[in-house]
């Protein structure tokens, strides 16, 4: 298994003075998945909860809406001269009658931690058809709980801690309560290993889950969220504007520069209970 963490010796200046001392670096590494053997994608991330990454990646691509859809997920061996190991290549077997992932889906072979669609085909095959609607779901929540979830998901983040350079995902109950905490060095990352282990468990759609995120919401987040059944995403940061359009055509609520007691709803302001004054 890829190490989460690595060290580096680094120069240090503090007030003028320079020291030479280890530094914990959050470690990034390509991983490739596979589909039924065959190469569909490369992504750079944290490693860790690979499994998870990979299953919730293709529920994202509209592959997989369930447990009995998947039939193994293994490591490959690594291109390395002894032949070893490296943990950068996952198979996913899909169960029998399972179609693979869409052609018209597919992202370029390589794909960076900080873009979740780079090499979509364009805008409308992004748009891809979810298996469950958030429009009628009944979640409701208080403006309290969302204020209260940013140090909920920051309290929980290990790796954060000592590297300072993660991001992190967070699925929270109607009250507050963390059922899931995934962290990577990419934002899409840290929502695929979520979304992979409501899929593993057998817990999608996620009906009543706000899915909490520490960077900004971008369409990708908006469009990971729906296609798991997650009604409400929240974010620490600002959503772009593609982001708010695609929440709005769902029926998920949106929020964003969720900070201590301040927030935005930009979509979805209904499910705020008590309702906010002229939504």
């Amino acid at each position: 298994m890829g190490r989460v963490t690595v060290r580096r010796r680094v120069l240090r200046i503090r007030d003028g003075v320079h020291s030479h001392r280890p530094d914990t670096l959050a470690a990034e590494e390509p991983m490739e998945i596979r589909v039924n053997g065959r190469p569909l994608t490369v992504t750079m991330r944290t490693p860790g909860d690979d499994f998870d990454l990979a299953a919730g990646f293709l529920v994202s691509e509209g592959a997989l809406h369930s447990a009995d859809d998947l039939a193994a997920i293994r490591y490959c061996a690594g291109a390395t001269a002894d032949g070893s190991n490296t943990y950068n290549v996952v198979d996913i077997a899909l169960a029998p009658g399972v179609p693979a992932p869409d052609a018209s889906l597919e992202r370029n072979f390589y794909t960076t931690s900080s873009c979740g669609l780079c090499g979509k085909a364009s805008l409308d095959a992004v748009r891809t058809t979810a298996a469950w609607s958030v429009d009628e779901d009944p979640l409701r929540t208080t403006p309290a709980v969302l204020a209260s979830l940013p140090d909920r998901l920051r309290a929980a983040q290990r790796v954060f801690d000592t590297t300072g350079g993660l991001h992190a995902a967070g699925l929270f109950s109607a009250d507050g309560e963390l059922l899931c905490l995934r962290e990577d060095v990419g934002r899409h990352n840290a929502v695929d290993k979520v979304v992979g282990h409501a899929l593993r468990e057998g817990m999608l759609p996620l009906r009543g889950t706000v899915l909490m995120v520490s960077g900004r919401a971008s369409f990708e987040l908006v469009q990971k969220a729906v296609m798991a059944g997650i009604p409400m995403l929240a974010a620490v940061s600002a959503p772009s504007s593609l982001a708010v359009d695609l929440a709005a055509e769902s029926g998920l609520t949106l929020v964003g520069f969720l900070r201590g007691a301040s927030m935005n709803v930009y979509t979805g302001a209904e499910r705020l209970e008590p309702a906010p004054v002229g939504s």
